[in-house]
């Protein structure tokens, strides 16, 4: 007869299958069995906006799940869910990725940043986000962190875009108000705060006298 299913029963049988989560690699590891074929190790550590997290994840969970559901880094959207619309763009060791469309196990070894790791320490915003201030861009916001961060690596591997090339980075983040040429002025605009950030940098003395 198979046993009443109580709330307790629940809860414990929650924990125990998280426990088990936790431990099945440890248990190989110790024992030096070989996994089995398809073995996929739930609990991962991931680098996220510098700080390593140790993340319990389903084999085909995506980042774009993990991140937001997780982590609770919900300026990661989920969109179309299907890698169209951009609206999940995160940086992977600099280059924009979607995360709706990879799997977490993937980035294990990679540094992944989002829209909330821009903020400097004493909570300025970063150039790309007071540019798009500025330039009045978001209308309903949305898509608004997914092109912050096609921008942002952009400007990481371009210093100097022209407008096309702007245009092109941005080309596959989906912006249903339409606000494109707002976003394109606010990368422009970003370009130029950068610009004048480093010429109030100070210079390096010598130690030389």
């Amino acid at each position: 007869m198979t046993p009443k299913l109580t709330r307790r029963r629940f809860i414990k049988g929650v924990i125990a299958s998280g426990a088990a989560a936790t431990t099945t690699a440890a248990w190989y590891s110790a024992t030096g069995q070989e996994r089995p074929s398809g073995f996929v190790e739930r609990l991962v550590r991931i680098n996220v906006n510098g700080q390593v997290r140790n993340v319990d994840v389903e084999p085909q969970e995506t980042l774009a799940s993990t991140l937001r559901y997780k982590l609770g880094l919900t300026g990661t959207k989920l969109g179309c869910n299907r890698g169209e619309c951009g609206a999940c763009t995160v940086l992977v060791n600099d280059v924009p990725t979607y995360a709706c469309s990879v799997l977490t196990h993937s980035f294990k070894n990679d540094r992944i940043e989002t829209v909330e790791g821009l903020e400097s320490a004493n909570g300025d915003l970063h150039p790309v986000q007071q540019a798009f201030v500025e330039e009045l861009a978001p209308q309903c916001g949305y898509c608004t962190p997914g092109l912050i961060m096609s921008a942002v690596g952009l400007l990481r591997e371009n210093a100097n875009p022209t407008r096309d090339e702007a245009r092109h980075a941005l080309a596959g983040n989906i912006c249903r108000c339409g606000s494109y040429d707002s976003y394109l002025d606010g990368v422009m605009r970003a370009v130029e705060l950068i610009a004048v950030s480093y010429t109030h940098l100070p210079l390096p003395t010598s130690d030389l006298v």
